[in-house]
């Protein structure tokens, strides 16, 4: 418990800039979305956009003039904004302990590393949860000058889930690569590269049902906006492709920090 508390107090200032960020991101988001309120003229606009740009942002899938449609349009920007948090604190949670050269101190409690690896990541998943938790709260009161209805409470909900298993994804990323990896510097880029070619493969698998296959190797990709909104549900597939990424990264992760040698 202590680790845990130690880890929060740590990762307060962060919490706080991401939270920032999120409720900055969605008051210019819903300040942009007054000007198409109600408003079916200003749709024409898409007319003059490229398809694949279209298709590849969902704009064919929403009704952007309705707050449930817009909010799905913002899903792919806070999906990216919530998975670089949780990337970097997976990662930086067991490296910054070599960076800081701190690890001696960590190395001589009373614990094992496995348990130090456990309590680091339940601080980070407790970062995530509250991450999302502002994201939730900001999107709903900065709905309602829109008059929200059933389906967007209900979309906005099923959507939060789907941002919780995108979360611990790549959490459980950033931690695997902070463990594994005997060069701590290498953890925080790695992870951030390997999340951005993620990114990349969603848009590729947008773009044509040819490239549809890209699916199952981006977790950008498993809970797709357009389909929480239509199906209003998260497909099984994904759920439990979701769970066994994270339980298999986050025992990997158990298993080589408690073998490999440290830098001190």
């Amino acid at each position: 418990m202590n680790i845990i508390l130690r880890e929060l107090r740590a990762n307060l200032k962060s919490l706080l800039i991401w939270s920032g960020i999120v409720i900055l991101f969605s008051l210019v988001g819903f300040s942009k979305f007054s000007a198409f309120y109600g408003n079916p003229e200003l749709l024409s606009i898409l007319d003059s956009m490229p398809a694949p740009v279209i298709s590849t942002l969902n704009m064919n899938a929403f009704n952007l003039t309705t707050v449930t449609g817009f909010f799905g349009i913002m899903v792919m920007y806070f999906s990216l904004i919530l998975a670089i948090a949780a990337v970097m604190w997976g990662s930086d949670t067991i490296s910054k302990e070599e960076r800081d050269r701190t690890v001696e101190f960590s190395l001589t409690l009373p614990v094992t590393r496995g348990r130090v690896v456990i309590a680091k990541t339940v601080a980070a998943a407790v970062n995530c949860i509250a991450l999302l938790l502002v994201t939730w709260g900001i999107t709903v009161v900065g709905a309602q000058n829109y008059q929200p209805d059933e389906q967007f409470y209900k979309f906005v909900s099923l959507t939060m889930l789907a941002f919780l298993f995108l979360q611990m994804i790549f959490l459980a990323l950033g931690i695997f690569l902070g463990c594994a990896l005997k060069r701590h510097k290498l953890a925080g880029s790695l992870a951030m590269g390997i999340l951005l070619g993620t990114y990349f493969l969603s848009i590729l698998s947008g773009l044509t049902k040819d490239l549809e296959f890209l699916k199952y190797f981006t977790p950008f990709k498993y809970f797709d906006a357009a389909f929480l909104l239509r199906e209003s549900r998260l497909e099984l597939l994904f759920i439990l492709l979701s769970l066994g990424i994270v339980a298999v990264l986050l025992a990997a992760a158990y298993a080589s920090y408690s073998k490999r040698d440290v830098y001190i």
